[in-house]
């Protein structure tokens, strides 16, 4: 059964991710069409088709490869300065560059009738809409999963609901390899069993005073080293009065940003604090919709900070391969590491909650997926949509320019000159795809 549910979650997300892929094509679509430029492709994958339909003007179909999609418009790139595109076709031989040549397909993809129907004829902001309209959908969609998310399901939040009791206090210090020491012989017993504490008991109170969250309850607690604390509890519908006599034990201290603090030989930091010996429940806890724009921009900030780490974390990669390191478990991983991630979540290996946990965890995965492509096409640089946005606002200033000088219009911006540039950054990603690929399948990333 594992086995089937592992497959069921890969193949989930897949589908998944193919759908993010088509709402940022259609992004661009939609407004392409709404401006009249002809269409011809809206394709969703590379390599070989598995499904087309053809519906208009545009062909629809899917294909072998999901590691992104295009929408194929006419005319993305513009006659050379100077020639008379309705003169042009693309039947010239003999050798050309990859410009020209490039140049002379698209100038033969646009047919009598079709030459008002081209996208370098679009006005700049029109020009703009269109290229941001992928980008802007990956966007929508991590809103929308993130409202979900938060005001649906619920944030995962630790509750006064215990979970477990521990079978004794530790009296060893906490170490860098066990920085919760585990139980010996000899330990004293907790207050939680001294007050009798059971598992399924939810703390309502403390010392009289409400609490709703665990973290209210281990506020006090740890603040009550060498006193009895009051536990309000629930337990089968009734209402439960128990004491328990707090003790202190050395725990590890932690830095604001969560991170265990240590001396400068390494050593870790440790603070006296009261000890109950109880283990909360997590729950999902809705939140109301005005946190989502408070989350959007924390995660924003976590993208961004993600992606200027990438090269570096990129080169972790290639060193884990060639080296035989182990991978940073935080570091970049291709579809194939994604879809990976999907089979452990739906197989139970990432832990959860039940049903609500794994769904949780999807719709999590794919809206940082979102976050990151709505970022990473928006970097200004072919052939990502950026880069045609760079070239828009360009063409956008030089008209400005020229008209507030009374100079001639320099005409459209030729984009076909930056098209070595967009050759090589392919390149560069198609590379680094493979490595990534190769990497998640002898090198694996477990997120359990």
């Amino acid at each position: 059964m594992t086995s089937v549910t592992y497959l069921l979650g890969v193949l989930a997300v897949i589908v998944l991710v193919g759908v993010s892929i088509a709402l940022h094509e259609l992004g661009h679509l939609i407004p392409a069409k709404r401006f009249d430029v002809k269409c011809t492709k809206y394709m969703i994958g590379f390599g070989p088709t598995i499904w087309s339909r053809t519906r208009g003007e545009t062909e629809y179909g899917i294909k072998a490869i999901p590691l992104g999609g295009y929408v194929k418009m006419i005319g993305m790139i513009p006659p050379r300065p100077g020639d008379n595109p309705a003169l042009l076709r693309a039947s010239t031989t003999g050798r050309m560059s990859i410009v020209e040549q490039a140049r002379a397909e698209a100038v033969d993809e646009v047919q009598p009738g079709d030459e008002d129907k081209v996208f370098y004829k679009l006005s700049v902001p029109k020009k703009v809409v269109v290229m941001l309209g992928g980008p802007f959908m990956n966007l929508v969609l991590a809103v929308v999963l993130l409202t979900a998310l938060v005001s649906g399901i619920g944030v995962p939040t630790l509750v006064p609901i215990v979970s477990t009791v521990a079978q004794c206090v530790p009296s060893t210090a906490p170490t860098v390899t066990k920085p919760e020491p585990a139980c010996v012989v000899g330990d004293a017993v907790p207050p939680a069993v001294v007050a009798g504490l059971r598992a399924g008991d939810r703390i309502v109170a403390v010392d009289g005073q409400p609490v709703t969250l665990w973290s209210e309850v281990t506020t006090k607690i740890r603040a009550a080293a060498g006193r009895s604390l009051s536990l309000t509890v629930e337990r089968a519908g009734e209402q439960l009065t128990l004491t328990a006599p707090i003790v202190g034990i050395a725990r590890t201290a932690y830095t604001p940003e969560g991170k265990p603090k240590t001396t400068a030989d390494g050593a870790l930091v440790t603070d006296t604090v009261g000890y109950l010996g109880a283990t909360a429940s997590r729950d999902y806890v809705a939140q109301p919709v005005s946190r989502v724009p408070e989350l959007l921009g924390s995660m924003l900030g976590t993208v961004v900070t993600a992606l200027g780490t990438f090269p570096a974390k990129l080169v972790g990669v290639a060193q884990s391969l060639v080296g035989g390191g182990d991978r940073d478990p935080e570091g970049p991983v291709s579809v194939v590491g994604i879809g990976r991630a999907g089979g452990e979540i739906a197989s139970g290996q990432l832990g959860g909650d039940g049903p609500k946990g794994v769904i949780y965890q999807f719709l999590w995965l794919v809206f940082g997926l979102n976050l990151m492509l709505f970022f990473f096409n928006l970097l200004p640089v072919l052939p990502l949509d950026g880069g045609q946005v760079v070239g828009a606002l360009w063409e956008g200033i030089k008209r400005t320019g020229a008209r507030l000088l009374g100079r001639p219009d320099p005409g459209y911006v030729d984009v076909a000159k930056g098209l070595p540039i967009a050759y090589a950054v392919s390149t560069v990603l198609i590379a680094m795809t493979l490595m990534l690929v190769v990497a998640d399948l002898v090198k694996p990333i477990s997120l359990g």
